[in-house]
């Protein structure tokens, strides 16, 4: 599968490391066709791994998955050219949080709305699907690190889903629970404070959320 990641922080790192190992193309998008980190990427990780902008990732992918920091990705979606994302699946696995304050940080869209909702409004002819926010980044590649916890998944689109879950399960994940469309994304990017709570407890973040059933 062609996939594309965007963004060249930790997240992606992880990504697009991973990816690369079960066989996939990789495109890392960067605001710059020449970013360093994603250049000396691409020279090292073999025939399958290739790096441009933002925009030449989600050309070039037939998924895309969104490892930028909060909301960063709604200015970036005004970027991208017409169509370029129309049809294909973008996979949401950021959070909103919001810094200002200091440490910890809080939601900056909670409650009535989420993050996942504003990035399928920003690209409304994308099929969006938000998952893998609710564990650290290392945990995402790999759940047995944090103790094979259950994953949570919703979208509007049922195929999309699944695509998502099927490249989830390859990956290592076996709890993988579908709350419905969009709008439960509010649901798993509330649950990030509570992270956080967890995460200064353990100190460290290789953990999640398991959901038991009676």
């Amino acid at each position: 599968m062609k996939i594309g990641i965007l963004g060249t922080g930790m997240v992606g790192e992880a990504f697009r490391t991973k990816f690369v190992q079960l066989g996939h193309q990789v495109k890392i998008g960067s605001r710059t066709a020449n970013n360093e980190s994603a250049l000396k990427w691409a020279k090292s990780a073999g025939p399958n791994a290739s790096q441009g902008t933002f925009n030449d990732a989600t050309e070039f992918a037939e998924l895309v998955f969104v490892c930028l920091k909060g909301a960063v990705f709604l200015d970036v979606a005004k970027t991208l050219s017409p169509g370029s994302m129309s049809g294909k699946v973008l996979v949401d696995v950021s959070n909103p949080l919001d810094f200002s304050h200091g440490m910890p940080p809080s939601l900056s869209i909670c409650n009535t709305n989420s993050l996942g909702e504003e990035v399928q409004k920003a690209l409304p002819s994308a099929k969006v699907v938000k998952t893998l926010n609710i564990v650290n980044c290392q945990v995402m590649v790999d759940p047995a690190k944090g103790g094979h916890p259950t994953m949570l998944i919703c979208g509007n689109d049922t195929e999309a889903k699944q695509k998502v879950t099927t490249l989830l399960k390859d990956i290592g994940w076996r709890d993988i629970l579908d709350l419905g469309d969009i709008k439960s994304a509010r649901g798993t990017e509330m649950l990030l404070p509570l992270w956080l709570n967890l995460f200064g407890s353990f100190g460290h973040p290789h953990f999640g959320f398991k959901v038991v059933r009676g």
